[in-house]
């Protein structure tokens, strides 16, 4: 069954100061579907994630060109529109990064940091959230009874999953990710491929791997990308509802 699109971009180019870093990017994402993305470093992958979720508006000198299109709340919307602010954007589209990013407080402020920036206050409501968004990443029964110890204390699998719950607790319909398991050993790197893959009922995955073995083992669609182009795909889900690059 093919999954219906998610996100789309068309004639998608990005610039940094005069220097263009991405051209004319036409393609279809499919949703609820990981699509990873590979390619030599430099070639514009982790570029590529910041425009979904609109990083690059924080980076001086970065301008864009073309249409990215995203269906959010069953509505698909012009995300680059300045009559959908970055802050709600980020509501929906959540991010996690290479390296595992614990702010400097408690685990359980961690996890609710976002819901205190979309005001959500009250204690029964973050409690919850919280609890259900470690035991959703399988962390609630290793951490249940020190959430108020530091987050940067633990290990560097621990600290990817909480950023992960973290990156879920708002129940984002697209989840960003830039090398989840680079950092990570080989238990917990494969205990984070099972979490992506049960989330695949929840939110659209957008992947950047350059992990072929892993590209193989969880994603339903795959891009390369080389000096700005994506110039091939392959898909393991009747063609993923993916245009090839021209």
């Amino acid at each position: 069954m093919v999954s219906s699109t998610k996100i789309r971009t068309q004639d998608l180019c990005f610039y940094y100061h005069r220097q263009q870093v991405l051209h004319d990017i036409s393609l279809d994402f499919p949703a609820h579907q990981i699509t990873a993305i590979s390619g030599p470093s430099g070639s514009g992958k982790s570029t590529f994630l910041m425009i979904l979720n609109r990083l690059w508006e924080e980076i001086e000198g970065c301008s864009i060109s073309g249409n990215v299109a995203m269906e959010l709340d069953g509505e698909l919307q012009d995300i680059t529109s300045r009559a959908l602010s970055a802050r709600i954007l980020r509501r929906k589209v959540g991010m996690v990064f290479q390296q595992p990013n614990p702010l400097p407080m408690s685990i359980f402020k961690n996890i609710a940091f976002p819901l205190r920036l979309a005001s959500i206050t009250d204690k029964n409501q973050v409690r919850h959230a919280v609890e259900n968004a470690l035991r959703q990443v399988q962390l609630w029964d290793e951490v249940k009874e020190r959430l108020n110890d530091d987050g940067r204390l633990l290990s560097g699998g621990q600290q990817q999953r909480l950023c992960l719950a973290r990156a879920l607790i708002l129940r984002p319909e697209v989840l960003l990710l830039d090398e989840p398991t680079s950092s990570l050993d080989p238990e917990a790197s494969a205990a984070i491929e099972e979490l992506l893959l049960s989330l695949k009922s929840q939110c659209t995955l957008i992947m950047v791997s350059h992990y072929q073995d892993q590209i193989q083992r969880i994603a339903d669609l795959r891009f390369e990308i080389r000096e700005g182009r994506f110039i091939s795909s392959r898909s393991d889900c009747d063609g993923g509802n993916a245009r090839r690059q021209t």
